[in-house]
């Protein structure tokens, strides 16, 4: 019957060949072992019942030659002729029960590809046998009158064993793997000629040694602290950077590229000490070294021996070794383009790590009504515009609020940035400070409103005397302030937003450029100049701004 439901099974699919072969094998050796202990049973049956018999006889046999023999009485007879009986018995017995036992394990060994010594072996080495023996073990050694200095040791070795064997069998074995085969020389792979790292630093073989884990690897750990910190600020987990030479570069030169895009490079000297001059060196230095710039920032700086690095210090000198250098620029580089390292893959795991914890939010975005391209592309506008998404959560808010409006992607981007008005106007100027806030003229402002447009986005275009004033009035009112000072801002309409602030974005990039919808209202302002009209004496409105003494509202913003 067994049989006939292993091959049903197997002619219904519900298990393989190899399977059904081990079950057949499995019932044979079942039907092995139940037969010859069958067999087992009626040999040793015959002597068990002999001894009994015998048993039997030497206790008659005693109590009588004691009663009749011996002239003692029947109580004596009997402790005495018994005792010797039993004891006879159980001597007998010993080497009977041996003889047994070697005769019914040769008789019940079943058909196994093992012989019988790895049989009696394979048994002993099964935890499951030793458990057994040592309860039963330790039970007789705590009856009273049995010796139990034998019993019990015996019980605790049992013990010993079937902990041994069961932590050894529950231990996992090593996989064994196979040895990789050996490449074939004239067959190339996609990783020969293709690059699947977004973000690439390439090292002339003079740098090598910088990435040398027998020195420590610099390079690494500095890239490695980078990507957390880029990480950190974007909001997202960066990918992954990789380091290679390029032997036909300069041995002293580096490259950072970016989805093999070329960002920037230098020239670094691995064994020496950079000093950069920040404008706190001293004037007639005697600091001798290798006159160079800085890469990070063109700030004035000499390759100096280490040993000189107190002497640079002394002098007013930053001093950095070349390992810092390459990763401060590699920062700079990545910070100004953070919705370049956004991608689909980035998108899914942030989206995973919101879903943990407020899966209703996302199930009202992603993926109906935007999918992952859709909101990957979104996501990567406010990168572009500046908006960090570090604190995921109130832009998510924001867009499923404004998903039921629209699902056009230029007028989703602006109705986030109205709700996010005082996360953008925050990382500039704190709620207790004036922003400094520069505006067009009214009729300028709707010269560029009603001028040319885009075709394909409908964004204004601006002309290009008109965009060379206002680029150069912004970066002049930029230039008087100086360093240190609040960013200007520049507020205007909503439909000249974007296009103003790719404007700025290539003649001022501090600028800021705002909506009237994304000024928070309860945000202090400062007017500094209307441009294209008469400049706003301090403390004075100005039409279509409130009064920098008081917060300001959409309505008189409007006006």
């Amino acid at each position: 019957g067994k049989q006939m439901a292993i091959d049903a099974d197997l002619a219904a699919g519900l298990m393989t060949s190899e399977e059904a072969k081990a079950r057949r094998r499995e019932i044979a050796t079942e039907a092995d072992f139940y037969g010859s202990m069958d067999g087992a049973s009626k040999f040793v049956k015959g002597d068990a019942i002999a001894a009994l018999l015998i048993l039997g006889v030497n206790i008659i046999a005693g109590f009588c030659l004691g009663m009749m023999t011996h002239e003692l009485t029947a109580g004596e007879s009997a402790e005495r002729y018994v005792t010797l009986a039993v004891g006879d018995a159980l001597v007998a017995q010993v080497p009977s029960l041996l003889l047994s036992i070697a005769a019914a394990t040769i008789v019940t060994r079943v058909s196994d590809t093992r012989d019988l010594a790895g049989q009696i072996g394979g048994q002993f080495a099964d935890p499951r046998s030793w458990l057994p023996v040592a309860l039963i073990l330790g039970a007789i050694g705590c009856i009273p009158a049995m010796p139990q200095t034998v019993f019990l040791p015996a019980a605790g070795i049992a013990g010993w064993l079937w902990h041994t064997l069961k932590k050894r069998q529950d231990r996992p074995e090593p996989e064994e793997t196979a040895p990789a085969p050996a490449p074939d020389p004239a067959r190339i792979s996609l990783e020969d000629v293709s690059d699947h790292t977004l973000v690439t630093i390439e090292l002339g073989y003079g740098l090598v040694q910088l990435v040398d884990d027998r020195r420590g690897s610099p390079l690494v750990s500095r890239i490695t602290g980078v990507r957390k910190q880029l990480s950190q600020s974007f909001g997202f987990v960066v990918p992954q950077f990789r380091v290679r030479d390029a032997i036909e570069m300069p041995p002293h030169e580096y490259r950072i590229l970016l989805g093999g895009v070329l960002l920037g490079g230098a020239s670094v000297r691995a064994d020496r000490i950079l000093a950069i001059d920040a404008g706190e060196a001293r004037d007639g230095h005697s600091l001798r070294g290798e006159e160079t710039r800085d890469p990070s920032f063109n700030c004035p700086a000499l390759w100096v021996e280490p040993s000189a690095r107190d002497q640079a210090i002394a002098e007013g000198f930053l001093t950095v070794d070349a390992s810092t250098v390459i990763a401060t620029h590699l920062n700079q580089l990545l910070a100004e383009r953070p919705q370049d390292l956004l991608g689909p893959d980035e998108v899914r795991s942030l989206i995973d790590a919101v879903k943990e914890h407020s899966a209703g939010l996302v199930e009202t975005i992603y993926p109906e009504p935007l999918s992952l391209a859709a909101l990957t592309r979104l996501l990567r506008g406010l990168l572009e515009d500046g908006i960090p998404i570090a604190h995921p959560l109130p832009i998510l808010y924001s867009l499923s609020r404004a998903v039921q409006q629209t699902q056009e992607h230029e007028r989703l981007i602006e109705l986030l940035r109205a709700d996010l008005g005082a996360l953008i106007v925050g990382r500039i100027c704190s709620p207790s400070e004036r922003l400094p806030v520069i505006t067009l003229d009214a009729g300028l402002e709707e010269a560029i409103v009603q001028g040319l447009h885009d075709p394909t986005t409908g964004q204004p275009v601006i002309e290009p005397d008109l965009a060379r004033m206002i680029g150069e009035r912004v970066a002049g009112l930029i230039a008087e302030r100086g360093q240190g000072a609040i960013p200007l801002t520049l507020v205007v309409q909503p439909r000249a937003r974007r296009a103003l602030a790719a404007l700025l974005k290539m003649r001022a990039p501090t600028c800021l450029v705002l909506s009237i919808a994304e000024l928070p209202a309860a945000q202090p302002i400062e007017v500094i100049e209307v441009i294209g009209g008469e400049p706003a004496p301090p403390q004075q409105q100005v039409p279509g701004l409130p009064s920098p003494d008081s917060p300001h509202d959409l309505e008189s913003m409007a006006a």
